[in-house]
């Protein structure tokens, strides 16, 4: 069996596997992140720790499988963030996960000095906060105390994967989301680095996707319930691992959305995709020589989740469902919402944007606002899609994993909206873990080789765009774009 965890930003997905990569089941064990004004958003390392040893341990108690039985352990991982360590490898303080945006200043002084365009086309991405190099430059000139301590910098599946095994590394797709990697060369930028005047010493040996960093060590297996001397695989970011837990591994895959807390649209590559107007991004896929152009919004899935919280405070669990249960039928023309709750990325790389509805009437009601979230969100993702498809990659059959593919309402509106086929797969929530699972499997041996994947899950439902729909929605886009450019101007007056 293998063991496969999804470091997310809500919490590990655990999830168990025949020795072939097909999902078993899966648990997971929830962490808290301390979202702040002026851009903060933190967590804990060791709640990840706690997280990873609760999950892995309630696996094999709620499926019975005796801990002998686990041959191989990957890892997932949420991308862009920075978690700072000590000599010992202990973090300095909480770690600064993706949606953390306070370093504008520091992304402005890397654009400044690199060029916006040629910093595109060495890192595959803009210069921005979100990525994990400003947040250290950040920490350096904020916290110097703090970062005179500071011996190391990884993400938070390295980090993880260091203390079960004792070896700190990283991999070509978690590298090529920090804004140090130099994309076709497979090495950290050194011209980038000394734009920030950052020692590349701080930053972990890069390390194929399927290498197994050693074996887990006596203590962590103490803790976590997991047998002294399993293979630990170091894996990938949860980007490209979703593209392999989609079947995503070539061109002629097609794409793939995934609806999680941040949202977005990406395919595999065989070069790095330049966008003309630098709304996309490309990160390296775990299979060697391959590309994921991608591109990122901040709030997709956390749109949703905003929503829920707002309207059902006192739902639980149960919030989201129950936010959804009536929204079919609200007409939301006129009205529209711009899901930029954390900054945003993709299309407008703006770290003040921020969420707003327009068009409000006092007609409108719980029903109306969140149809009008799920609608903001794929009106958003539009333009990306557009972005593709000006660039020669067509978007016409879609993939949707991750929890907001559950909704047949949102994949509804999505078709209508992109005007593309959407495929809602057998294994949605857990394409991450899933690709974990496979990236494990061959680098232990146990598979011969990533197309695997393309065989542990399947196409259950198809939702087709309605013609009538997909116009008056082109339309609707445009007044969302037009709200946006209205808005852009205020945005950052009052603050975060």
């Amino acid at each position: 069996m293998i063991i496969a965890h999804d470091l997310g930003t809500t919490g590990d997905k655990a999830s168990l596997h025949t020795d072939d990569g097909r999902l078993v089941t899966s648990v997971t064990a929830r962490y808290a992140t301390d979202f702040r004004a002026g851009g903060i958003a933190e967590q804990d390392p060791e709640a990840w720790w706690r997280a990873v040893c609760q999950a892995g341990r309630e696996l094999l108690t709620r499926t019975g499988t005796p801990p002998e039985r686990i041959s191989a352990i990957g890892f997932s991982g949420q991308m862009m963030g920075a978690v700072l360590l000590d000599s010992a490898h202990r973090p300095v303080r909480p770690a600064m996960i993706w949606a953390d945006h306070r370093s504008a200043e520091q992304a402005g002084r890397l654009v400044t000095t690199l060029g916006e365009e040629h910093a595109y086309r060495l890192l595959g991405h803009r210069a921005h906060p979100t990525y994990s190099l400003a947040k250290v430059m950040w920490v350096r000139d904020h916290e110097p105390d703090t970062f005179g301590r500071v011996a190391h910098v990884c993400l938070a599946k390295d980090h993880i994967v260091q203390r079960l095994t004792g070896t700190l590394v990283t991999d070509p797709s978690d590298a090529s989301s920090t804004n140090a990697f130099d994309q076709r060369a497979g090495t950290w930028s050194r011209a980038v680095l000394d734009a920030a005047d950052i020692d590349p010493g701080l930053l972990p040996e890069v390390v194929p996707s399927t290498t197994v960093v050693g074996p887990v060590r006596p203590q962590a297996a103490e803790e976590t319930g997991m047998p002294a001397g399993v293979p630990v695989v170091i894996g990938g970011g949860d980007g490209p691992l979703a593209a392999l837990g989609a079947g995503v591994l070539t061109p002629e895959d097609g794409a793939y959305a995934y609806l999680g807390s941040s949202s977005w649209i990406s395919m595999s590559a065989r070069q790095p995709l330049y966008d003309a107007a630098m709304r996309t991004m490309t990160f390296n896929h775990v299979l060697p020589g391959h590309y994921v152009p991608t591109a990122t919004m901040q709030a997709g899935g956390a749109s949703l989740e905003w929503i829920a919280e707002v309207l059902r405070p006192d739902d639980g669990s149960e919030r989201i469902i129950r936010t959804l249960a009536d929204i079919e039928d609200a007409d939301t023309t006129g009205l529209y919402f711009l899901p930029h709750l954390l900054g945003e990325r993709s299309p407008y790389w703006n770290a003040d944007a921020r969420g707003a509805f327009v068009g409000l009437s006092r007609h409108h009601g719980p029903a109306h606002l969140a149809r009008a979230v799920l609608e903001g969100v794929a009106f958003n993702l539009a333009t990306c899609v557009t972005a593709f498809r000006e660039a020669g990659h067509p978007v016409d059959r879609v993939d949707a994993i991750g929890g907001g593919a559950a909704s047949d309402t949102w994949l509804r509106i999505l078709a209508d909206v992109w005007g593309a086929r959407i495929h809602r797969r057998s294994i949605v929530e857990e394409a991450n873990s899933l690709g974990a699972a496979v990236t494990a499997a061959v680098g232990s041996g146990l598979v011969d080789g990533f197309e695997a994947a393309r065989g542990l899950s399947d196409v259950r439902a198809r939702f087709d765009p309605c013609a009538d729909r997909h116009r008056d929605y082109t339309a609707r886009h445009q007044e969302f774009l037009d709200a946006y450019r209205s808005l852009e101007p205020w945005f950052g007056r009052g603050g975060s």
